[in-house]
């Protein structure tokens, strides 16, 4: 099991005097709060996170409640988020820990990640915050902290690159205070080590940092790392929605399917743009059409 060493050693002691420690799932870390502060944190600033946090624990205060809940209870307090296979998901393995895991969440990583919407980097995040286990996390500010530290060239997403930062992460995390320095290597990438304008003149790591020294010698600059996802031509798609109403000014709104765009939502009634029967209803009933 690896010891503190240099990194560690050096992030703890900045953490312990710049770190955050009064955001609202730190003041109670039960492994409730923190496992739906990853999943809402997940893509997701912190600033965004807090007041749909602070709701979420007011209506679902624990797992029972979660449990319980209908999908359009968990997704109008979801909504504004995004990602709402987040707060599917959520639904989901609540109902799973009551009935698979005597309704506590599993303080073991395969038994985590068998949860729905909880990987890898999730279940270590969880082990070690809540359960104050020795555990690895790799999220997207730790990837783009190793990958500059450690100059790792390619997009986070391809394997080998995804593996190499695995193995960076498991070898400075360290045996001792790891739910501090898990906390810390986050906080270090939100809040310093950030994509657009990192503060090397601030970060704790900067003399080792290899992408600092590289920056440091020529034109490079830290923000070469990561890599960037490679660029996919986006597809174009043009609906029309349909606003039905009836003679008690009631409107007809549909589920959305459980996939796609605003997954489980309730939305109008919605058509291709060049269908023809959206138009021949729209013809028939005088309804208007409102183009995406």
């Amino acid at each position: 099991m690896p010891e503190t060493h240099p990194f560690s050693s050096a992030l703890l002691h900045w953490f312990d005097q710049h770190g955050r420690n009064n955001l609202p799932w730190q003041t109670n870390p039960t492994p409730y709060r923190v496992w739906i502060s990853e999943i809402m944190l997940q893509q997701t600033q912190v600033d965004t996170v807090i007041p749909y946090f602070q709701r979420f624990m007011r209506r679902f205060p624990k797992v029972e409640a979660l449990a319980n809940a209908t999908q359009d209870e968990v997704l109008s307090h979801w909504s504004g988020l995004g990602y709402y296979a987040r707060a599917r998901n959520l639904l989901k393995a609540a109902q799973m820990i009551i009935s698979e895991f005597d309704g506590k969440l599993p303080a073991d990583q395969c038994a985590l990640e068998s949860l729905p919407g909880i990987g890898r980097s999730t279940a270590g995040a969880i082990l070690s915050l809540a359960f104050k286990q020795r555990a690895v996390i790799l999220d997207g500010n730790v990837k783009r902290v190793l990958a500059r530290y450690h100059v790792v060239d390619g997009w986070p997403g391809h394997t080998q690159v995804a593996r190499t930062l695995w193995q960076h992460a498991e070898q400075h995390t360290p045996a001792i205070r790891c739910d501090a320095y898990t906390q810390a290597i986050m906080d270090l990438g939100a809040t310093v080590c950030t994509r657009s304008k990192p503060d090397c003149n601030r970060c704790p790591m900067q003399t080792h940092c290899k992408a600092f020294k590289l920056s440091d010698q020529g034109d490079i600059t830290p923000q070469t790392w990561p890599g960037k996802k490679p660029k996919k031509t986006k597809p174009k798609k043009t609906s029309v929605f349909l606003i039905l109403e009836n003679h008690n000014e009631e409107i007809l709104l549909l589920r959305r399917p459980q996939t796609g765009i605003w997954g489980g939502l309730w939305s109008l009634p919605e058509m291709a743009e060049n269908t023809d029967i959206a138009r021949n209803i729209a013809s028939l009933y005088q309804l208007q059409l409102i183009s995406k």
